[in-house]
Parts: C-alpha cells; structure tokens; sequence
C-alpha cells in the first residue's frame, strides 16, 4: 500500500530548508512507494526585502513538475510565522480535510505547527503522526513558533522530530520533554545538478556576462539578506582580501542581495569594497554553474545554521568551503574545507590560503563528492516516515 504523505509549508521562498525538504519530497514521490503532497500555509511570502510568488519559486516548480500535488492557502508568510488565530474557517477547513488524506505529515520547520494547534483548537486536527523538520542550531530565533513546538510535543500532536544536523537537534532537545522521538538525518545535495565544470564554454559565456575575467579568482557567497548571515562581515572580508589581490572578484547571490535594497546597498558602502569588482546579482535560478566558476564558497553567518547546503553544493563543483563556526558547518567540512573565527582579516587570510593551494583544495573537495550524495538522506527520511506510519498502524 503506498505511504501518502503530506508536508507543510509555512510557504514558498527561498531557503536552504525548502530547498532540502523539496528534494527529499521529490525524490520519495518519485520512487513510488509514497504518494507526497504539499499544503502551503500562504500564496505569497514578504521576506529578505522581496516578495515572492509561490508559483513563482523553483521549489514550487520543481514539485509541480514531479508530479506533487501543491495547495496553497491565503494570505502572505512575512518575518514573524502565522499565528493560530489567523487563519480563516475556509483554510481550517481546507487544511483539515488535506491533512486527514495523509498517512503521515511533515511540517518543515517549527512555524506550520501553528496551523495544527489552531485544527485541534476547533476540534478539527485529525488523528495522525506528526513529524517536525528542523533546520536551524538556534531556537531561540524562532519566535513564538517555538512555543508551539513546545506545546505540539507535550499535548501529543507531535508525534517526533527530525533534525539535519547534531547540532540542531542538541539545541532543540532543552526545550522538547523527554522521550519524544528525535532523530537526525544529514543533510545531502544532488551531486548530478551541483557537478564540476565540464563546458569550458558554459563557464566562460558566465564570466563574461558578470564581468569577471577568465582566469581571476572568485569568491562567492549564496545567501539571503538576513542577520544571520551576516553579508555585511563577508564585504569586510572582500575589502581586506581585495586590498592584496587587485585581481579577485566577488560574487553575491540570494534573496535580498541586490542594490535596490537600500540596506544592503549601506553595507557595501561601509565596507569599502571595490564596486567595479563586487557583483550582486539577488536570486538566482543558476547556481550549479555559479559555483562551477567559484574557487571559494563563503559562509560568515552568525547564528542560526545547522549544516549549510550551500558549503556541500559548492565542494561538489570543485570550490573550497570557508566557513565560520556555526552549527555543523565545521564538521561538514573538516575533510576539504576551512573555519575561521567570526573577523574579516582572519577570513580574508583563510580565502588567501586557498588560492596559494588551489588544486590541492579543488581535489580535496571533489574527493569528498560520493559523501555529499542526497541519496542517503533520502533513503533515511524513507525509513523515517514508514516507522511512524507503523506506529499509527499499530495504535490503531
């Protein structure tokens, strides 16, 4: 009997989570064993200074192309999660009677669990295990989502918890009661889409539409305008690094990230760094071929990650990992990357040392590829998801 799953979302946009959970969806659905759905807690998302279309994002796409079948209710997701009072009758309505088809669901991340509490406030959460999927080492950032995490997993509408990273799970364990069932399944990237360069034309028709010479280093950092990431230390870093290599480039990418937004345009003004090579190109439906022109992918962010997918996509093409010390970004890349402490001299100086070692970084990275693989991640959400439905099963 196929296994139907259905995941929410709190919505459409980008995302290192959704992007993951999308994956592990579309590859689940594909095998035919389960049947997987999405219900999307709004239309439309206000975040990182853009407003993004559901039917617009490629993760939505991409699902729609595989056969997922996508609902989508009112209203638009914003900086802070949707609380339980508003949503519509009509949306309790419709969520009830989608979650009620699935044998299992996934909330990826803590902030849909809002939607569940407001079900069975209104007597119309049906019976069925819930599984949250969490992606961040910092709880506390979460707002008042994660009091309904707290809530969902003391009342017993949630059911386990399945986080990407040790780190992740370890954060979020003090604020869980004991004996819920938590597990961890490691994050894994499509080592077939994130590959090295095999189009020396591809990658030149690139670097020339951005304006970057042929054989100049690149460093690359793909984020979205948020805190957490902290582009503004990636900049202090390229001022630095630029100082002593008149012939580096440095590429910026993710939601957020382009001159219309005046806060970001600030930061690039108060780093000082070289406008004529600093590239800004916001959300990008590229980035396989972004890293395959990377020789350094940067990670500077605060707080708040668990295991970056964008250190394993960028290995995967051949670039080295630098990154500073967050979640289980430094154990994700101990094998072919570096960490540095949270200063732009020391991160400039780690940047150096890749380019003074290039090939030797480039063939570490490429060395760790069948690690990085998404099918093991897969096949673990698999058992995952069919050790809970057993558990219904046999409760009932």
């Amino acid at each position: 009997m196929t296994l139907r799953v259905l995941s929410l979302y709190e919505g459409f946009f980008a995302g290192g989570a959704r992007i993951l959970h999308s994956d592990v969806v579309a590859g689940l659905h594909a095998g035919r064993e389960q049947s997987h759905a999405v219900l999307s807690l709004s239309a439309q998302a206000r975040r990182d200074a853009t407003v993004q279309s559901a039917h617009d994002d490629p993760r939505y796409r991409r699902l729609a192309g595989a056969g997922v079948e996508i609902t989508a209710l009112g209203g638009t997701a914003g900086a802070e999660p949707m609380d339980p009072s508003s949503f519509r009758e009509l949306d309790l309505h419709r969520a009830a009677e989608a979650i009620a088809q699935a044998d299992v669901v996934l909330s990826l991340k803590e902030q849909p669990l809002g939607l569940l509490l407001a079900l069975r406030a209104h007597g119309l959460m049906p019976s069925v295990p819930v599984a949250a999927c969490l992606h961040r080492s910092d709880p506390s950032h979460s707002g008042s989502a994660l009091g309904w995490l707290r809530e969902a997993a003391e009342t017993g509408l949630l059911t386990a918890t399945i986080s990407c990273a040790r780190s992740t799970d370890e954060a979020y364990a003090q604020h869980l009661p004991f004996g819920l069932d938590r597990r961890v399944v490691p994050n894994g990237i499509d080592t077939d889409v994130f590959a090295p360069a095999t189009d020396a034309a591809e990658t030149a028709a690139l670097r020339t539409g951005l304006g970057i010479p042929f054989d100049a280093p690149v460093i690359l950092l793909a984020a979205r305008f948020d805190e957490m990431k902290d582009p503004g230390l990636f900049l202090r870093a390229a001022a630095r690094h630029a100082a002593a290599h008149p012939d580096a480039h440095y590429v910026l990418c993710g939601a957020g990230m382009t001159c219309d937004n005046a806060g970001f345009a600030s930061l690039i003004t108060d780093a000082a760094a070289p406008a004529d090579r600093v590239h800004v190109l916001g959300i990008r439906s590229d980035m396989p071929a972004l890293y395959r022109i990377a020789d350094v992918v940067a990670l500077t962010s605060a707080y708040g990650e668990a295991s970056p997918l964008c250190l394993l996509e960028g290995a995967a093409a051949g670039a080295t990992p630098v990154t500073t010390d967050v979640g289980d970004a430094a154990r994700s890349v101990e094998r072919f990357g570096l960490v540095t402490p949270r200063d732009p001299d020391a991160i400039a100086s780690a940047w150096d040392a890749v380019l003074r070692d290039r090939d030797h970084y480039r063939d570490a990275a490429l060395a760790a590829r069948p690690g990085l693989s998404r099918g093991r991640m897969i096949d673990e959400y698999r058992l995952a998801i069919e050790s809970l439905a057993e558990r219904r099963r046999l409760a009932a």
